[in-house]
């Protein structure tokens, strides 16, 4: 889960079809080309360098010059996400690739990734055109969606049986179903929060609200639980409704799971999302600060990102044979590396991560480092022609 989001409306996915390509450190071939635009985020500033580009690829050449760390969104006028970039340091450049089709567009910069962001409306005229697709990719893509969906539906049952054990008042039952419930959805995080009213429901921390929000009746979903359950150790009136809420915002999310936009680029992009997720928030044990199941969140993150590598893999290795030799080592290190702490190796049992001393999480850190950076260049593979 995000720190901290832009809120976005609850819409229909109707857009046109898109690519989305993300880099970290990329210069642009030519930055004063019509396709490329300027983006200079200060603290209290988003200034562009154009408001209209030709549609088809376009890229937005990022420059930190305030004291904050920032982020930086492509959106649809209804919120959603085209493309994003998060944790862009001070001082520091970024570039976002996207192809899009004609239409409207914002970009928002978020100094202190709070807050609603920074907005400049950019338009992408003309016709466009969208390379054509490999065949393989349009197989992959219709798989992870099968994927997608699948996570949701049996996350649903996991939940009720957390929530069941919540309205009981069975704070032992609650605990240990509270971790087994979260699965599917971190295996497939990007997908949920592209719809972005639903994950600050569900899986917003409470250092994730935004500014005039009250935890005592703002903050809902599994964290506000988590608390209840190991901080606080009692269940009263407020957490039973909880449990009913979360139900409910889950089958939202459920049901609206096969309207996603999945495209190749995104799936690339979505799994080094998922390897963010982990260094930000598992590493650091700040996902799951109160039950310390930090590490379940971990594996699913990498098991989600590894699907979506596999399916994308063989258009990768023919366009890029030394990225997927490097980034099947990589899994395969950090595989065995989280593997060292199931106390059960034929279930999702992990050691408690208040156990995991410094020197340890320095070596799960360093591993996800070395599994991102290659993957950060699968999404350029995928469309690599």
């Amino acid at each position: 889960m995000r720190s901290a989001r832009l809120p976005f409306a609850t819409v229909a996915a109707t857009a046109a079809a898109l690519t989305v390509v993300t880099g970290c450190t990329e210069k642009s071939s030519a930055e004063g080309a019509d396709n490329i635009i300027q983006v200079t985020a200060t603290d209290s500033k988003c200034e562009v360098s154009k408001k209209e580009v030709p549609a088809g690829h376009i890229e937005l050449a990022v420059e930190n010059k305030g004291a904050k760390v920032t982020e930086v969104y492509l959106l649809f006028p209804d919120d959603r996400i085209v493309a994003e970039r998060e944790n862009i340091g001070p001082g520091t450049k970024q570039t976002v690739t996207a192809e899009v089709k004609a239409g409207d567009y914002r970009i928002a910069c978020k100094p202190g990734m709070k807050g609603d962001g920074i907005r400049q409306d950019v338009t992408a005229t003309g016709t466009g055109k969208v390379a054509k697709r490999d065949p393989r990719l349009d197989t992959a893509v219709a798989a992870y969606r099968k994927y997608a969906q699948a996570q949701a539906d049996e996350t649903i049952p996991l939940v009720k049986v957390f929530t069941d054990a919540v309205k009981a008042g069975d704070l032992e039952a609650a605990k240990k179903a509270y971790a087994p419930s979260r699965i599917g959805w971190e295996r497939t995080e990007p997908v949920a929060e592209s719809f972005g009213d639903i994950d600050p429901k569900v899986d917003v921390r409470e250092d994730g609200l935004e500014e005039g929000q009250d935890p005592a009746t703002d903050w809902t979903g599994w964290h506000r639980l988590e608390k209840a359950l190991w901080q606080d150790k009692k269940l009263g009136d407020r957490e039973k409704e909880l449990a009913d809420l979360l139900v409910k915002d889950l089958s939202d999310w459920q049901n609206r799971v096969g309207k996603a936009e999945i495209t190749p680029t995104s799936m690339a992009n979505g799994a080094k999302e998922l390897l963010d997720e982990v260094a930000t928030g598992k590493v650091t044990g700040e996902e799951e600060r109160y039950s310390h199941t930090d590490l379940v969140d971990f594996k699913a993150n990498v098991e989600g990102a590894q699907k979506s590598y596999e399916l994308l893999k063989p258009v990768a290795q023919e366009n890029d044979a030394a990225l997927v030799t490097e980034l099947d080592k990589q899994f395969a290190a950090l595989n065995t590396l989280l593997d060292k702490y199931r106390t059960d190796k034929t279930s999702y049992d992990f050691t408690s991560y208040d156990k995991v001393g410094k020197a340890d999480r320095k070596e799960l850190s360093d591993a996800v480092n070395a599994l991102a950076e290659p993957l950060s260049k699968l999404a350029a593979a995928v469309v690599s022609q």
